[in-house]
């Protein structure tokens, strides 16, 4: 160990850094510009799961979900809790393009809120002036900054592309310290009211250096950084195939159906697959039904010569990940997620 900390080391690029002793892998990277695949940075989503060639780490709380002990025994890690004891030798993905985008803290004033499904809103907010529009890539997201200074990571549901407004899709979690401000009886967080935000965060977003195919699919409100996504391809008038699989438990899940095949009418290369799981009788559903990503290896059997862009609840983007790989011959490197873990998922 030098005087500064232990020397991290990412196979294969050769990208070196230190470390100390009291901060994870994850963020002595990010301290030096070097920016690893990561999500939630709670130890819940499983995104920064690298394997460590060489030398020790000590991990911090996380969900067993995230690392399962048989990935521990194999020299697996999670980077954003995992600090190191020796110097390390590191199998990691270097993502670049995100470097270099400056990470700012500030305030925010709630223009709108739309409650577009029973137990989803989406919040329209507006920075101040002064700073200027928020720099940011398609797909990443921020942090609202609650009064207790706990925090809550939100996708920014809009390209960044001549941004006035910044969108946010929230699902109501029943109990949760932030969405019952919203979802409440007497809501607090409502127009005019007044967020602190810090971002943009996150390495979730289009790889434009690939002309493949792309697979996207979402559960939720994972919907909201595809979103993002599909608007900037458009902005940029990209022409990449999409297929989009949106996947929900009954129709009213999908809060933004309209739009997609908006879409699917008017672009091209976009296709629009819209999945229900759990469909009552009274919402009579004709449309393809059972778990959204089996849906997407039903029509793609061989994924081969394709990217994919995963966004939606933990067991989600698992299970795509696995079974992607496993079955549909995926490379593992064209496999891109964002896994939205709630506070829930965070204190298992």
């Amino acid at each position: 160990m030098s005087s500064e900390g232990y020397q991290v080391t990412i196979k294969p690029s050769d990208v070196r850094f230190e470390a100390h002793a009291d901060q994870s892998v994850l963020a002595a990277g990010l301290e030096h510009n070097v920016v690893l695949p990561y999500g939630c940075r709670d130890g819940a989503c499983g995104s920064c799961k690298a394997r460590i060639l060489e030398g020790t780490v000590e991990h911090g709380t996380h969900s067993p979900g995230a690392l399962r002990d048989t990935e521990k025994a194999e020299g697996y890690a999670l980077l954003c809790c995992a600090f190191a004891r020796s110097d390390l030798v590191v199998q990691a993905r270097v993502i670049e393009g995100v470097a270099n985008i400056p990470l700012r803290k500030m305030p925010s004033r709630v223009m709108s809120v739309e409650m577009v499904a029973p137990d989803v809103a989406v919040l329209k907010l507006q920075l101040p002036p002064a700073g200027g529009p928020l720099q940011f890539l398609a797909g990443q997201y921020i942090e609202v900054i609650l009064r207790d200074g706990s925090r809550r990571q939100y996708s920014l549901g809009c390209a960044p592309h001549d941004v006035e407004l910044l969108e946010l899709h929230i699902r109501h979690m029943p109990g949760g310290k932030f969405t019952d401000t919203i979802f409440g009886a007497t809501p607090a967080v409502k127009e005019k009211a007044i967020l602190r935000l810090e971002g943009p965060m996150g390495t979730f977003f289009l790889r434009e250096d690939s002309d493949k195919p792309i697979i996207m699919v979402a559960s939720g409100t994972g919907f909201a950084p595809i979103k993002a996504i599909i608007e900037h391809m458009r902005h940029e008038g990209m022409s990449r195939p999409v297929t989009l699989y949106w996947g929900g438990r009954r129709p009213h899940d999908l809060y933004m159906d309209a739009l997609c095949r908006q879409w699917a009418d008017e672009l091209a290369w976009f296709t629009y697959v819209p999945v229900i799981s759990d469909a009552l009788p009274q919402d009579d559903w004709q449309g393809r039904d059972g778990f959204v990503h089996k849906a997407a290896i039903a029509d793609h059997p061989h994924m081969a010569g394709h990217e994919v862009y995963v966004c939606g609840a933990p067991i989600v983007v698992a299970s795509a990940e696995r079974e992607f790989v496993e079955q549909c011959a995926l490379p593992p490197e064209a496999f891109f997620a964002d896994s939205f873990t709630t506070e829930a998922d965070a204190a298992a």
